[in-house]
This record gives C-alpha cells, structure tokens and sequence, in this order.
C-alpha cells in the first residue's frame, strides 16, 4: 500500500516497487495523476490498483480503501506513507485553518492508514511501514522560512516511527521513517520559482545537485526489503547532506 500515488514521490515509489515485484495499492485525491501512475506501472509489466480520489483524512473512506485492498489481496506486508501536504507561513500570518490544514494531512493522514491497516500486518505475522517525514523534522531550514508547522508534523511522524517500531516489534512489523530534503517534484516546483532558494539549498549540500523522487523511493524500498531486515526505528535521511553541516 503506497499514499499519494499520484505524482513526485509516489509515482517514482509505485514504479519502483512494482518493478522490484510488488503488487502496488495505490491511492490520491488527485484521479487524473493516479490513473496515469496505474497506466505507467502496467504498461512496464507492474500489477497496480488505485483508489481514487482518496480523503486520507477521512477515516471511514481510509477504512474502505484498506478493507478493499485486504479483500482485493489477501492481506498488506508493506505501508508506505508517503502523501502529505503541508501549508507555509511565517508564524504571525499562518492562521487557523492553515494551521489545522498540516496537522490534517501530514500528521492525521499517518495516523488514519497506519491504525486501520496494522491489524492487517499482524494477522499477516508482521510486515514493514515506511513512513515519510522530512529533514526539517530534524533541522531549520533558513533559506525556507516558514516552515514551522510542517516541521512540527515532520518531527511527529519521526517521533511516531520510533513508538509504531516498539510497538510492532512483537509483532514482527518494522517501522522506519525516510527524511528526504529538497526533492524536485510537483509539490516543490514553486520553490523553483523564488530566487536563488534553491541554489542556497545546493550551495550548502555536500552533494551538489537537486533530489529526484527516485532518491527517497530507493531508500523506500530499501527499508522496506528483507536487506533492512535488522533496522527498525530509524530515519533515513535523504538530503543530499544538507544537514551534514
């Protein structure tokens, strides 16, 4: 099961993992940019259904997409939860319902798919969650200002990987979070447009390029694996060395 299918870093992960032999769940508000991800994993040879458009905040239509994969399929061994979307404001202009806007769908979303498909993985005798957090859940970006909330629900879902992977240990789930940086995407491409932000993100990476989705979808996928098999709790940064320094 993969959130947020529909373009940037869950395409890149759909693709991926079906290529690897997954047999992919996907899922996204956005119908057209979901059926196309559908088209493209099929069309390379990959087994993939999508759920579309999908409310992840929206606990009973969460509740239906899982019931409907578990029928569909037997059971889930992989949750990678990788949509979000967060909203940007210096703290004295982010208002209310902006603020409420990230908390829905970066920390609730997480929450939603993760409590309804775990009963899921533990019938199955364990399995891997991955979920998506961010480096500004573990640094401030100062060429980003802003970004207050979304670091706030980043630092959640990195603090919620370590409890879900003591959690699931009896179980035999592992729980890892990926942290990626600056990754050229859909929901990104307007930082393109702001002057000089991202060569103030290359000028400082150890690694002097911009992420691509198929960077965090490889750690993804890693972590995922049997390979990861002895990591739980982790978080996997992927930005290129940024917060190296």
């Amino acid at each position: 099961m993969i959130t947020g299918t529909g373009g940037g870093q869950g395409r890149a992960a759909a693709l991926l993992f079906a290529r690897e032999g997954a047999t992919v769940a996907g899922c996204d508000l956005k119908t057209e940019g979901a059926q196309e991800t559908v088209e493209m994993v099929r069309a390379a040879g990959g087994v993939m259904t999508s759920t579309h458009p999908l409310d992840l905040a929206d606990r009973d239509a969460v509740g239906d997409w899982v019931s409907a994969v578990v029928a569909e399929h037997g059971g889930v061994d992989i949750l990678y939860n990788n949509a979000s979307a967060p909203r940007f404001a210096a703290v004295a202009q982010m208002s209310v319902d902006d603020w409420r806007f990230t908390l829905r769908n970066e920390l609730d979303v997480v929450f939603h798919v993760t409590s309804l498909a775990w009963p899921h993985l533990v019938a199955r005798g364990g399995g891997a969650v991955v979920n998506v957090a961010s480096m500004q859940g573990i640094s401030a970006i100062r060429s980003a200002p802003g970004g207050f909330a979304h670091a706030a629900t980043k630092h959640g879902v990195i603090g919620m990987t370590r409890e879900l992977a003591n959690e699931g240990g009896p179980h035999g789930i592992r729980v890892n979070a990926v942290s990626p940086g600056l990754i050229m995407s859909p929901a990104t491409s307007a930082m393109a447009d702001v002057p000089g932000v991202l060569d103030s993100f290359i000028e400082r990476q150890v690694i002097k390029r911009l992420g691509e989705p198929e960077d965090v979808a490889q750690a993804a996928l890693f972590l995922a694996s049997d390979e990861a098999g002895f990591i739980t709790g982790a978080n996997l940064v992927v930005d290129g060395g940024y917060t190296v320094v």
